[in-house]
């Protein structure tokens, strides 16, 4: 976890503390003052309505401008909606081309207690409840009907500001390149790339950890931490190796590293000195790499350093001589093992022979709102937010078809870590919000993933080199 994550968790905990001390108090007066039997109902509720509209995990306003910069020579649009419809009838746009609208948004007063949604054309994107200011929407897919018969916009419990400025990004799709996904843990190459990687015509997954910690659901078999550990590492390391196959990359162009959860950027600070797991106290990679067709530096000790990890990302850079490589965006995702894998490569291009053209960057996780993407499965994905401003990157978006989304949703439910079922304190509060708050979840599965990923954009931000 990232420091500024670390920070924005305290800060929330801190004001839940005050919190939860004046309804305390305030249940004490009400006490004093009514019936007995007033206090338990109030306290219901109080809970209630806590799961219902203050669960969510945002640190930040919803009230403030997302702080996003783009480079200078981005074409960009001005167009005004007229009849609550977006036409762009002076220019041409690309049909592949990447298209995000700045727009001003303000949520009702029922935008405070209900998810402000802004259905443009044949898609919907959801915000923050109580959002005002500046935010992104993803056209990416539409341009022939921006260009055509116009988008139709409406908001649901917001409202949008008519005057609309067009970002048109013209970065080409990389399906006819060589890719190589780099990824933390088996998982995060499918909640990421899914849809591009399973069209894409030569592609390889390089997964770095084992991701064997936090295996007390394995525990139930009547495991040791040690031993649950050490399945679940074997589970992950299987899924990074044979789901790919769902979308078309065969088993000899995946490799996993064997590295340790939650060790990457502790190996970082020190480069020679062996990490072992946190909780299976295994010390060597090489249990974990015996499936790997391909051979690399750190096969050789086995010994899981920082030193190894470079070396082996060298060998795979040299071995797949990708175009694009796909991984972690550092300031957007704040996963350790995610920055740390993004550090890795950098290093690894320095020792590199062979250089690829361009990077790609994704975020599974963000700094302040746990819920993005926001909203339903299947729909669209606006950009998240960004409280402090960041790098000036170009986007790319791949737009998923139907058949895409339900395999993406497929290859999800086959990885281990995503398939134990919600603790009962989550189910809860899933009715408690689906009844108050109408908010709904897929049928494919009761894993958050399950909505956040599966959907018809997955967006990129790009670096050339």
């Amino acid at each position: 976890m990232s420091v500024r994550k670390q920070q924005l968790l305290k800060q929330h905990r801190r004001n839940k503390r005050l919190a939860i001390f004046i309804i305390l108090l305030g249940l004490l007066v009400l006490g004093l003052t009514m019936p007995l039997w007033v206090v338990p109902l109030a306290l219901l509720i109080l809970w209630a309505a806590h799961e219902a509209w203050f669960a969510d995990h945002l640190f930040y306003s919803p009230t403030d401008d997302y702080q996003y910069r783009f480079p200078k020579n981005t074409r960009r649009l001005q167009l005004t909606a007229v009849n609550k419809r977006w036409q762009v009838t002076t220019e041409q746009l690309s049909t592949g081309a990447t298209v995000i609208a700045k727009v001003s948004l303000k949520s009702s007063w029922l935008g405070r207690w209900f998810d402000p949604v802004v259905r443009i054309g044949d898609d919907s994107q959801t915000f923050e409840r109580g959002a005002q200011g500046v935010r992104y929407l993803n056209l990416t897919g539409q341009a022939e009907a921006l260009m055509t018969e116009g988008l139709p916009v409406q908001g649901r419990f917001c409202h949008l500001d008519p005057v609309v400025e067009l970002y048109i990004f013209e970065q080409t799709s990389p399906v006819n390149e060589n890719i190589m996904i780099l990824a933390p843990h088996a998982d995060d190459a499918e909640l990421a790339a899914f849809g591009l990687y399973s069209s894409a015509d030569n592609v390889s997954i390089v997964t770095l950890t084992q991701g064997e910690i936090e295996a007390e659901y394995y525990q139930r078999l009547g495991l040791s931490q040690q031993q649950a550990a050490l399945l679940k590492g074997r589970l992950r390391t299987w899924d990074s190796l044979a789901i790919p196959l769902w979308g078309g990359v065969p088993q000899t162009n995946c490799v996993q590293l064997g590295y340790y959860c939650m060790q990457l950027s502790e190996m970082a600070k020190q480069p020679s000195v062996p990490f072992a797991s946190k909780e299976s106290g295994e010390t060597d990679t090489r249990r974990v790499r015996q499936y790997n067709s391909l051979k690399l530096a750190g096969d050789v000790t086995g010994q899981p350093t920082w030193q190894n990890l470079v070396a082996d990302l060298v060998g795979c850079l040299q071995h797949f001589k990708p175009d694009v490589v796909v991984m972690p965006h550092p300031d957007i995702d704040p996963h350790a093992d995610h920055i740390a894998t993004t550090q890795a490569l950098y290093q690894a291009l320095e020792q590199s022979t062979w250089q690829p053209k361009r990077l790609f960057l994704y975020a599974n996780h963000l700094h302040d709102n746990d819920r993005w993407p926001m909203g339903v499965a299947n729909t669209g994905v606006a950009l998240p937010p960004a409280m402090v401003e960041l790098p000036a990157d170009e986007l790319f978006s791949y737009v998923l078809n139907e058949q895409q989304q339900l395999d993406k949703a497929m290859a999800l439910l086959m990885q281990h870590d995503l398939q134990p079922p919600l603790p009962l304190k989550k189910r809860i509060r899933r009715h408690i919000q689906a009844l108050f708050t109408g908010r709904r979840w897929p049928k494919t599965g009761e894993n958050e993933f399950l909505r956040k990923a599966v959907r018809r954009h997955e967006v990129f931000w790009v670096r050339q080199l």
